[in-house]
């Protein structure tokens, strides 16, 4: 028996208009649950602008309790299509401590469980520290109606110890809702290895863990306010790859992109029957691992 996952995907280009983007990926979200989708994925941050290009204490303002009012709004849109949804929110958990924090709707409007991203970047135009908090959820599963859910954010997704322990804690898919692209200064070769990497790098999440992998990113030019840099042309790119790495599915990198794709979660039990690396794993040697690096 083959168990298919109707997963829909949003690639969106975001706008300042906070009400607008919502009530554009609500049209989506009941688009795709009336095609079918069991399981909707929302890319990073996806209310706002990216608003971590710039150090702005009043951008604090845009973070939100969980529960609050954002989350009765997705609550009542998953319960109202019967899906599943993955979205991903500025969480406010007391005044001057916020997280970048993914938060799961099964599909009664229930809360299923929520991922404080773990791994902060901070970059230029990607001043995340400044803002979030780093996790402290672990690296735990989020059990839902469809199964259990791998939900990792963003700078998550370039760690291959988070995906694994994903995987050891029963994750069934991994979800990675991504704000990732290119600086205007980069040169053309040098945007090409970056997306190719941050795409390879995920594909070898899957084959090493013998998973099913969604990563839904961002599309569109988003302005840097302080005009300190041409600002960021996310690169779009989401793509679902199956648990050998195989492509699924690929989005178009400039484009808005709205779809379902249909995930085998049968396959993964035959990948690793072919390949065991959870059998084979030296797990009386990784101890180092723990350290920050071996002098």
């Amino acid at each position: 028996m083959t168990r298919i996952l109707r997963t829909g995907i949003i690639q969106q280009a975001n706008t300042d208009d906070i009400a607008d983007n919502r009530r554009r990926l609500a049209d989506k979200i009941r688009r795709l649950a009336a095609d079918g989708a069991q399981l909707i994925v929302l890319q990073e941050l996806h209310d706002s602008l990216y608003f971590c290009q710039t150090e702005n204490v009043d951008l604090c303002s845009l973070a939100t309790a969980i529960p609050g009012d954002i989350t009765d709004f997705y609550s009542s849109i998953a319960s109202e299509c019967g899906i599943v949804l993955v979205t991903s929110l500025f969480e406010r958990r007391a005044p001057g401590l916020y997280h970048n924090t993914a938060v799961v709707f099964d599909s009664d409007g229930s809360i299923a469980g929520r991922y404080r991203k773990m791994h902060i970047p901070d970059d230029p135009a990607y001043y995340e520290k400044f803002y979030f908090t780093p996790g402290d959820t672990g690296f735990n599963p989020i059990d839902t109606s469809v199964g259990r859910l791998g939900v990792l954010v963003c700078w998550d997704q370039w760690y291959p110890e988070a995906a694994r322990m994903m995987a050891l804690a029963g994750a069934e898919i991994l979800i990675y809702p991504t704000a990732i692209g290119w600086e205007s200064s980069d040169t053309d070769a040098e945007k090409e290895r970056q997306r190719e990497a941050w795409i390879t790098v995920q594909r070898g999440h899957a084959i090493a863990n013998g998973l099913p992998l969604v990563a839904v990113n961002r599309t569109g030019h988003e302005t840097d306010p302080s005009g300190a840099t041409g600002g960021i042309a996310f690169w779009g790119s989401s793509f679902v790859a199956g648990p050998q790495g195989e492509y699924i599915f690929k989005a178009p990198a400039t484009e808005e992109y709205e779809g379902i794709v249909d995930i085998d979660m049968e396959r993964c039990e035959s990948v690793r029957r072919w390949w065991p690396f959870l059998r084979d794993r030296r797990i009386d040697f990784y101890g180092p691992l723990t350290q920050r690096f071996r002098d």
